[in-house]
């Protein structure tokens, strides 16, 4: 069954190079329309999924990351409208050159050809990693999370159907619908078919593919956050921030984990993050520094400060500076967002320069870590490794590129 699922998309990726960009746009925006016509029927199916999760004790966090509303699913139809209206990068000429003997040499931007993505419970990542896919001209086989099985068995059906008619390509968009680790591992080791792997959840998931797949993996990572509070900080400002990026959405990658603070401002800053968190019942943890000033939060562990919790919990640290809070951010981020609140100019630019993540902010949120919100209409997940692609992959980052060399009978001696 794998195995027929691979051929069909390795053909579909030879059908779907052939394509011109408007007739991808035709394709992605039939996608937009039958997702909204479609809107009850995705509803009804997405609660099947959110009852059982909820019967079987799943978090508010987890819960709410797999439900769907109508304003999520018109979100989902804009997503793709946007992606079709970006600039298609497919025959993108990057350089041409001509060498001593006459040989012109090129470089253009191709498919990567067959994406396999695994992901978990947000079933609005099949629509994101399709229409990214359609786009560049890419085939895809989609594998979700059991926990999301009928909203995504809806999703892809409906898209589908869109695709169909107006004459695409079949097999452009597959989904594995059998959700078993056997199926899966044999997914990781289906290099015959598959070009490149993408993982996007959380860290057993994304460990899990990194360790036992044979097909090429592009790393989207954990988020293990962090938003620091610089001596200089408006703390009104950054107790706004930090409680954003901790509350708005916490089973998001992009979600903050870790609070520093400098120890300057830590008993005025701290008390005013913790009151702005109350009604959200966040459970702090804090370094003894911490406990100090707010004897109510936990102690924390070392794990507590490596942990991407994915929840209404938040680690908490006081440190003697910018030194210290680049050191521990360093030492415990997984790469992906980072924040400093601060007025000082040197303070930012050092922060800028000598953090290591694929995202790096200065007064915002890390919750904008997000194709959306960069422009890039939707994403296929947040690439934390440095190889091809970091942070955020839109378009660009679903192509590779071939040399295209022209001669006029020129042969090497």
């Amino acid at each position: 069954m794998l195995e027929t699922i691979g051929k069909q998309a390795k053909q579909a990726s030879y059908q779907l190079m052939k394509l011109s960009a408007a007739q991808k746009e035709e394709a992605l925006l039939a996608i937009a329309d039958a997702l909204e016509k479609n809107i009850p029927a995705i509803l009804d199916e997405n609660k099947k999924d959110v009852d059982a999760l909820a019967a079987k004790g799943g978090t508010q966090a987890l819960i709410d990351r797999l439900t769907l509303t109508e304003k999520r699913i018109l979100d989902m139809a804009d997503g793709a409208r946007q992606v079709n209206a970006l600039q298609d990068p497919i025959g993108e000429v990057l350089g041409m050159v001509k060498r001593p003997n006459g040989l012109v040499i090129g470089k253009k931007r191709v498919p990567l050809g067959v994406i396999g993505i695994i992901y978990e419970a947000r079933p609005n990542v099949t629509v994101d990693a399709a229409v990214l896919c359609l786009k560049t001209s890419n085939a895809c086989i989609l594998r979700g999370g059991s926990e999301a099985i009928h909203s995504n068995k809806v999703i892809v059906d409906t898209m589908v159907s869109a695709l169909s008619s107006v004459g695409f390509p079949q097999y452009s968009v597959q989904l594995l619908e059998d959700t078993s680790r056997e199926t899966v591992t044999k997914l990781m080791k289906l290099n015959e078919y598959l070009d490149v792997l993408i993982p996007r959840g959380g860290k057993g998931l994304i460990k899990s593919v990194v360790q036992n797949a044979t097909v090429p993996v592009i790393e989207t990572g954990t988020g293990n956050c962090h938003v620091y509070m610089e001596r200089s900080a408006e703390i009104p400002m950054g107790v706004e921030i930090i409680t954003n990026a901790k509350t708005s959405r916490p089973a998001v990658c992009n979600a903050a984990e870790t609070l520093l603070v400098d120890e300057a401002i830590a008993e005025e800053a701290l008390p005013a993050a913790y009151e702005a968190m109350k009604e959200f019942h966040v459970e702090w943890r804090g370094c003894e520094k911490t406990r100090a000033i707010l004897p109510q939060a936990k102690l924390a562990t070392e794990e507590d400060f490596a942990t991407e919790y994915n929840d209404y919990i938040l680690a908490v640290k006081v440190v003697s500076g910018i030194d210290e809070a680049i050191a521990h951010i360093n030492r415990y981020g997984t790469g992906h967002s980072e924040a400093i609140v601060t007025s000082d100019y040197f303070a930012a630019n050092r922060f800028l320069d000598e953090i290591d993540a694929a995202a790096v902010y200065v007064n915002a949120s890390t919750r904008f870590t997000d194709g959306f919100e960069f422009g890039f209409g939707a994403e296929i997940g947040i690439s934390t490794q440095k190889l091809h692609a970091r942070g955020p992959m839109g378009l660009k980052e679903l192509t590779t590129t071939k040399y295209v060399i022209y001669g006029n009978g020129q042969v090497r001696r």
